[in-house]
């Protein structure tokens, strides 16, 4: 008997669904329209730079970071541009390289400033041989 009364229940809420949801998408489909309100809000904030590395991209804040900041942030992590070295020849090789199998748009005039920028604080680190080890504890094997 109580699991009839639980049937009887079941169909009585489905049945009073049925007839009131035509009712409701009538009711929804005669709503006015509202545009969402979205207003944009530009911020302006000052880059951080501490040690003069800038905190956000971690380039080196000099003559034109801010371009290849822009630039190079379009397509890929900075990491790339902070992990490499080269001459300034080498970073239009590789510009070109980038242009010519990753879909790179033409820099036009924004070239030269971002080639001298890559040319100076991320050419190839003159390295001579390592410093030599000190105070160091030797153990018999």
């Amino acid at each position: 008997m109580d699991k009839i009364r639980k049937k009887i229940n079941w169909l009585i809420r489905l049945y009073v669904f049925a007839l009131l949801l035509p009712f409701g998408v009538y009711i929804y489909s005669t709503l006015p329209e509202r545009e969402p309100k979205i207003e944009l809000v530009e911020i302006e904030e000052e880059p951080v730079i501490i040690d003069g590395i800038d905190v956000e991209s971690g380039l080196i804040a000099d003559t034109g970071y801010e371009l290849v900041k822009t630039t190079c942030a379009a397509c890929h992590s900075l990491e790339l541009v902070t992990q490499n070295r080269a001459t300034r020849e080498g970073w239009e090789d590789i510009i070109r390289w980038m242009q010519e199998t990753q879909k790179l748009w033409d820099l036009g005039e924004s070239e030269v400033a971002i080639l001298d920028y890559l040319g100076k604080n991320y050419a190839p680190k003159k390295a001579g041989r390592r410093k030599n080890l000190e105070n160091i504890e030797w153990y018999e094997l």
